[in-house]
């Protein structure tokens, strides 16, 4: 035991609580089975109790699914939006008229999902599919999945 308990007021040295007899370690001031004072020169009146502090909440980590991509048309290689229910299919660039498969051969810039935080829109870069990041709107914890 270090010296500044030693000799002080209200400074449990430790031993069998003498309500209940539980051995207590050292420097508590009630009984952790029984809550009673282990130390007879104190009342409940003389111990401080300190203020309740909340602890921040901790977000969960969530699952942001793509809703779809946005990627370069192999023709005009303008970016284009495509919604993931069009995968494996033949879409046509909107600017050219250059006709492709959406597949994972095409080259996906970005993807775009919805926050399970605050439900807002978000697009992350390819760079961050498969990662763990945080919504830019509400820092919520999400891991990307194409």
């Amino acid at each position: 035991m270090s010296d500044e308990f030693r000799g002080v007021k209200g400074a449990w040295q430790g031993g069998p609580c003498p309500k209940c007899g539980d051995d207590m370690p050292a420097n508590v001031v009630h009984c952790m089975n029984c809550r009673a004072l282990l130390n007879s020169e104190l009342s409940e009146e003389s111990v401080e109790i300190p203020a309740f502090v909340p602890l921040p909440e901790i977000q969960e980590m969530k699952t942001a699914k793509a809703r779809g991509h946005f990627v370069r048309c192999g023709g005009c290689q303008e970016e284009l939006r495509i919604n993931a229910k069009y995968v494996c299919a033949t879409v046509q660039c909107r600017h050219c008229g250059h006709g492709f498969e959406y597949d994972k051969e095409v080259e996906r810039v970005a993807m775009y999902a919805t926050c399970p935080h605050c439900s807002t829109e978000i697009r992350a870069s390819a760079q961050f599919i498969g990662q763990n990041v945080a919504c830019r709107f509400c820092q919520g914890p999400l891991k990307l999945h194409s």
